[in-house]
């Protein structure tokens, strides 16, 4: 990883102390391709859906439906990003807060794509 506080950046030393809570954003892939995000996007409660990441609010973006819409599918593999990749901008929110809401929409997801399988 090399986020903004990566220990090779040069310029690191020099990020002020209020900094230390800086949000992050890192990327989860679920199951069930887009049907699979979709359901985790909807039964989020705490976090935004976003076309845009970076925020002091938690936001969601699902990166195939909005930013990666018009590459092809080589293009989105090569990126990383799969049906049901959902990446993830952490606000200033109660960790505890975000932590239930990310488990019970995972919960809730897996619940409903094993009921509409079935």
């Amino acid at each position: 990883d090399r986020g903004p506080r990566h220990r090779s950046l040069p310029l690191r030393p020099l990020a002020p102390e209020r900094d230390a809570a800086a949000t992050s954003v890192f990327a989860v892939t679920v199951r069930g391709g887009i049907d699979g995000a979709r359901e985790v996007n909807n039964a989020l409660a705490l976090f935004t859906p976003m076309t845009h990441l970076g925020d002091v609010r938690s936001l969601v973006l699902h990166p195939a439906t909005t930013t990666h819409l018009l590459r092809d599918e080589e293009s989105l593999r090569r990126s990383g990003i799969e049906g049901g990749t959902l990446r993830l901008s952490i606000g200033l929110e109660e960790p505890a807060d975000l932590i239930a809401d990310l488990d019970q929409a995972l919960q809730l997801a897996a619940t409903r794509l094993t009921v509409s399988a079935a």
